[in-house]
């Protein structure tokens, strides 16, 4: 029966395949403590404080935070949507506008995103696990934090919303005490307000919270995909948004504020960025309480990146093999690998974090941005909601193997938006007007969309024709 499931096991059976009717279960709120606990976390915090860093006033920063957050959530949730009806994983839903191989290039994108994610995620882990445990050797940290990774991960759907339940619970106590603290020991309000509105800055804002939401759309739909194909859109759309939402504003609202102190240039927040939030808790018992906080919430975001990483190498193995499911040792071994070269990357890579963070985000965000609008206008205006799922693992079927209109319009989308980049290594024409403001994520989203949706619409309507004529 639908929302029961099927049977208990260790591990999840399903990946790539379709999940069955009988195994589909659990409650739309189950998206809500999922995706806040996942965003109640401290890299959130730091991508708050990129915006008092790169210029913004805090006031100005938090604003802008909630414009970028909200924008970007609507687009996260929309694509969160999509899991009760199709029962599928994000990714591989993109065949149906991308084409069986084209849907394999936002996929490689995909895999990198999740590496960058889980890497720039593990250093502040490491920190974590070291506060914990006394180790001063960071690598260490890190490592031990893979290991914890690779075990949700390999369970699978129904632990990593556990996780997020338990996430939850613990960013509620470590953040609403890490908040009283804050408002505490420092005079808040003087904080607010004590620079300028600065147009660049505030856009800046913007981008890095949109980033921020938007870089989730190539995976939300895996956590949604096991509830009952009735469940109501609306109900999985508000609680994602709302989880998704809130739990990052908050963070990155904290961190804003937390980068606007006078000390957090020197010895603060930004030089230690969770040492800082243990010493705000308080002594002893107080700081490895907020380090815990800080590790389960990355423990549930970075088993997020890892479980989407596995799906999608594995959709993008499938593409050529042709297969849907794999045996359970073989998923363990994709997970680990994955894993495994994040925790390279963490070790190695762990020096200007803040700076490889604000460009990883901005980067990212330019070449999903495309993807989205072109997943949500075919989805929702063009085959609206329905889908040919045996043909997404058939080269020879109605999607084929490469999609015109999708993937052209996905390089426009992109190539559209470098003018407009505000990058570390490079600063687009257009961004320089604007005082290094970062639009391209508007720009790439109103372009791709543009031109997919009437091109799109026209090879449906010439199929109807074509169908009519053979039908008379």
């Amino acid at each position: 029966m639908p929302g029961t499931t099927g049977g208990r096991s260790l591990l999840e059976k399903h990946s790539i395949d379709v999940v069955p009717a009988e195994e589909r279960h659990g409650r739309p709120w189950h998206q809500f403590t999922l995706w806040f606990g996942a965003n109640l976390q401290i890299t959130a915090v730091v991508d708050g404080a990129l915006a008092v860093v790169f210029g913004a006033d805090a006031l100005w920063a938090i604003i802008g935070l909630l414009i970028g957050n909200i924008a970007g959530g609507v687009v996260m949730a929309l694509h969160s949507a999509q899991g009760p009806r199709l029962g599928l994983p994000q990714m591989i839903s993109s065949r149906a506008q991308f084409g069986v191989y084209g849907a394999v290039i936002p996929l490689v994108l995909a895999i990198l995103m999740y590496l960058g994610f889980a890497s720039t995620g593990a250093v502040l882990a490491g920190q974590a696990v070291n506060v914990i445990t006394g180790w001063q050797n960071q690598a260490l940290g890190i490592v031990v934090f893979g290991v914890l990774t690779a075990a949700v991960a390999t369970m699978g759907y129904r632990y990593i919303h556990v996780l997020g339940r338990i996430a939850t619970i613990a960013g509620l106590l470590g953040f609403g005490y890490l908040t009283f603290r804050l408002f505490a020991q420092y005079d808040v309000g003087a904080l607010l307000g004590a620079k300028a509105f600065a147009p660049a800055s505030f856009l800046t804002a913007i981008a890095l919270a949109a980033g921020w939401q938007l870089t989730y759309g190539p995976y939300v739909a895996d956590y949604s995909r096991y509830l009952p194909a009735q469940t109501p859109q609306h109900k999985t759309f508000w609680a994602t948004f709302g989880g998704s939402v809130l739990g990052s504003q908050w963070s990155m609202s904290l961190g804003a504020l937390l980068a606007a102190l006078p000390l957090a240039a020197d010895a603060g927040f930004l030089g230690n960025q969770v040492g800082f939030l243990g010493q705000l808790g308080g002594p002893g018992a107080f700081t490895v309480f907020i380090a815990l906080v800080v590790l389960i919430g990355k423990l549930t975001v970075n088993t997020l990146n890892a479980y989407g990483g596995f799906m999608s190498l594995l959709t993008t193995v499938s593409a050529f093999t042709g297969r849907s499911r794999i045996r359970q040792a073989v998923r363990v071994l994709y997970i680990c690998g994955f894993l495994l070269l994040s925790v390279l990357i963490a070790v190695g890579a762990s020096a200007d974090f803040l700076g490889n963070f604000k460009s990883l985000v901005l980067l990212l965000l330019m070449v999903f941005i495309p993807w989205s609008a072109i997943n949500l206008v075919d989805y929702y205006l063009i085959s609206k909601e329905r889908v040919d799922i045996p043909a997404l693992y058939d080269v020879n079927g109605r999607y084929g193997k490469w999609n015109r209109a999708a993937l052209l319009s996905y390089a426009a989308g992109v190539l559209v938006q470098i003018p407009f980049l505000a990058q570390t290594l490079y600063t687009g024409p257009f961004a320089a007007a604007l005082g290094s403001a970062d639009i391209s994520w508007l720009v790439g989203l109103v372009v791709s969309a543009a031109i997919y949706y009437p091109w799109a619409k026209r090879l449906v309507s010439r199929r109807t024709d074509e169908h009519a004529q053979r039908s008379q």
